[in-house]
């Protein structure tokens, strides 16, 4: 199968922001502003939804280099289940230079932050953290050869897909 037409033709142009609940909007933005450096970008209050009910909500924005965003709702009148989350239930993972992963892991292990890696995994290396939601984060920096494993063209992704697709209804 052959992937949808209009996206070629520039229809979705990229990632605006992603978005994920949080406890505190304020412990969200020590972790993403002040530890990892994304700039709070734009905060929106938000007392009634587009119904017309009531709420109480913060929307945050934290502005990452290429001008996409993470946002965060912290909605406290609303039930949520905040887990600390395993790395392949949901983990967010931001690019940066080798340079930049070094120096992110010396600065959570001088923080005294839970941290992991440096893990190889071929065309990346990673490092991971958990911020004050549970979420796993991960710091990412590209391999030599990162974009020929990422090229559907050479990496077989289509066939490994079906493959797994065929073995699950086995």
């Amino acid at each position: 199968m052959s992937p949808p037409l209009w996206n070629h033709h520039g229809m979705i142009k990229g990632l605006h922001h992603n978005a994920y609940r949080c406890r505190s909007s304020e412990a969200t933005r020590a972790f993403y502003e002040d530890f990892l450096g994304l700039p709070l970008s734009g905060s929106l209050a938000i007392g009634e939804t587009k119904t017309g009910r009531e709420t109480r909500v913060l929307h945050t924005f934290y502005r990452m280099d290429d001008g996409s965003f993470l946002a965060f709702f912290e909605a406290p009148d609303m039930a949520f289940d905040f887990k600390a989350q395993h790395d392949f239930d949901l983990h967010i993972a931001l690019e940066v230079t080798p340079q930049a992963l070094a120096e992110m892991l010396a600065k959570g292990k001088a923080e005294g932050r839970e941290v992991r890696g440096v893990s190889d995994h071929g065309f990346v290396d990673s490092i991971y953290f958990r911020d004050p939601n549970g979420y796993v984060v991960e710091l990412t920096a590209k391999r030599p050869g990162h974009d020929a494993m990422m090229d559907p063209a050479k990496n077989r992704a289509r066939q490994i897909l079906d493959d797994w697709t065929a073995s699950q209804t086995a």
